[in-house]
């Protein structure tokens, strides 16, 4: 019987606030000693109560407008309470039934649209530490970062297969970077990756159970944890079985997941409105404004690139996988345009030499590429002489030549070009070159 894997996503991007969600202590956690960046509120103390933090939300906000989302004039924060070693007031803020955005998209290469359910803002946990202390295994709790703001995008169950899942967080970590809204640094965390696997005979047709691997950290593993879940699932059904409805880990050592604890619904966490934070509102005003903070993004610029600089879709994509390379290429075509060097040149020395944009400004690259263009006229009997050594030592190119072997005409400019010790035209070798070989 054949299987069609049902996917959804669950993708949690931590941003870059100087402060914490809902406190004033330092959001930079990563690398500092555990439990110095803590306060009442961030660890959940008797009567403390959080204040949202402003800029968060609007970072929230455009994120979801950046994914076509349309943004709920009236919000609300929610208590999701469960009780868990790094959850230290026994609930977490998030937001249930009114999130700050719906209804975006993220379209594929392939033109298939995975629709987004829902951008949600909420606090990040403490993490917890496991070790061996006096011989005896014991778990840790750093709170620095409990608090820390997280939004969430949850996707529809729209993949069928693990490399759409890579390509849509591909597509997705360059949206939040472009934003400068968070470094999306998968190996410090900056975004975690949880997606929900199950198998159908039916593709339109979605199963009653679903298997949730929680906060995977590279885009590798998340296509391998996939892949794993897919054979798991499709034994268990080939014998008969129904998968757990469960959520599982990923052991990245053994290549394998592993049962951590039965999935739970959404009546489990006892969802209510956060008593401590007012509702909120935005106006048509205030979201046009966010909107119009969100910058040109990647597709939008592949397309700008091929229509105003006639560059290759291929180029224009290797260009504006980072912003800063984007801006930085713009800017050298900007100063190459009064040297005569043109953006194809520009974008061809950039991709081929790796260049460094935080070492280099743009009017030095376009130096160097006036000074790689220059060429020297040649004098033509010196030009001519060499021409002559150059066909009596390749005879058989020039036979080739001859015989319509137009290969034969480039390999002979390069044998002669080679005979110079400095750069020369190469448009005035291949001229001199046609003459002589057409008897000229």
């Amino acid at each position: 019987m054949k299987y069609t894997p049902i996917i959804g996503l669950e993708v949690h991007v931590e941003l870059k606030t100087s402060s914490k969600m809902f406190c004033r202590c330092s959001a930079d956690y990563f690398g500092k000693e555990p439990n110095t960046h803590t306060c009442p509120v961030c660890l959940g103390m008797p009567g403390a109560l959080p204040v949202p933090n402003k800029k968060a939300i609007e970072w929230c906000v455009k994120i979801a407008l950046s994914l076509g989302c349309t943004i709920n004039k009236e919000s609300k924060f929610d208590r999701k309470n469960y009780y868990y070693p790094d959850l230290a007031k026994g609930y977490q803020i998030s937001q249930y039934d009114q999130p700050f955005g719906e209804h975006g998209h993220i379209s594929l290469k392939s033109g298939k649209a995975i629709r987004i359910r829902r951008v949600h803002m909420e606090e990040d946990t403490g993490k917890l530490i496991h070790q061996t202390i006096d011989g005896e295994k014991a778990s840790l709790i750093d709170f620095n970062r409990s608090g820390v703001p997280l939004v969430e995008i949850v996707t529809e169950p729209d993949f069928s297969s693990a490399e759409e899942v890579k390509e849509y967080l591909q597509k997705l970590q360059l949206v939040v970077r472009y934003l400068e809204v968070s470094n999306a640094d998968m190996e410090k965390g900056d975004m975690r990756l949880e997606p929900n696997i199950s198998l159908s005979t039916d593709p339109k047709q979605l199963p009653k159970y679903k298997v949730e691997v929680k906060n995977i950290n590279s885009f590798r593993f998340v296509e391998k944890a996939i892949n794993f879940e897919i054979k798991r699932q499709e034994d268990l059904l080939t014998k008969g079985k129904t998968p757990q409805q469960e959520t599982r880990g990923w052991d990245e050592n053994k290549g394998v997941t592993f049962s951590q604890r039965v999935k739970e619904e959404a009546n489990d966490y006892r969802y209510f409105p956060e008593p401590d934070i007012p509702p909120i509102t935005f106006t048509d005003a205030e979201i046009s404004t966010l909107r119009s903070r969100v910058p040109e993004l990647q597709e939008e610029k592949i397309l700008r690139f091929g229509r105003e600089f006639s560059l290759a879709p291929y180029d224009a994509e290797i260009l504006t996988r980072d912003r800063s390379l984007a801006n930085f290429f713009e800017e050298s075509v900007k100063v190459g345009k009064a040297h005569g060097i043109n953006p194809k040149q520009i974008a061809n020395y950039i991709i081929n030499k790796k260049v460094d944009t935080s070492t280099q400004l743009p009017a030095s690259l376009v130096k160097n590429i006036v000074i790689a263009t220059q060429t020297t006229q040649v004098d033509e009997t010196e030009l001519q002489k060499i021409i002559d050594d150059v066909l009596t030592e390749n005879t058989k190119a020039v036979e080739d030549f001859k015989n319509g072997k137009e290969a034969s005409l480039m390999f002979l400019v390069g044998q002669i070009m080679r005979k110079f010790d400095k750069k020369v035209d190469v448009n005035q070798v291949k001229d001199a070159l046609l003459h002589k070989l057409h008897g000229n």
